[in-house]
């Protein structure tokens, strides 16, 4: 019976070891779609784009803004989702 049981350790420790010594497989991040200019144009045209601009304020006054272009900063992305529709294509400044 003791036999069996230092055995039966042993495979555990060997396959813990095993275990441990695979790397973790992190998930890749999300990637957007490539597009090209003429889809990107053919989708302003559309009225199908949304205008982001992720710039502080301070840029702004230093460097102006783009009519059209929504402002939510990037530290407040996450707080104010709810404000970039889901059904159109994002453009970023």
């Amino acid at each position: 019976m003791r036999r069996v049981f230092v055995s039966l350790c042993g495979v555990l420790l060997i396959t813990a070891m095993a275990h441990a010594q695979t790397p973790a497989q992190t998930p890749a991040p999300p990637q957007a779609p490539r597009m090209e200019s003429d889809d990107v144009f053919a989708l302003v045209e559309k009225g199908a784009v949304f205008f982001l601009d992720v710039r502080e304020p301070k840029e702004l006054e230093e460097l102006g803004t783009f009519d059209g272009y929504v402002n939510i900063p990037l530290g407040q992305i996450e707080k104010r989702l709810a404000e970039i529709p889901k059904d159109k294509a994002i453009i970023t400044a």
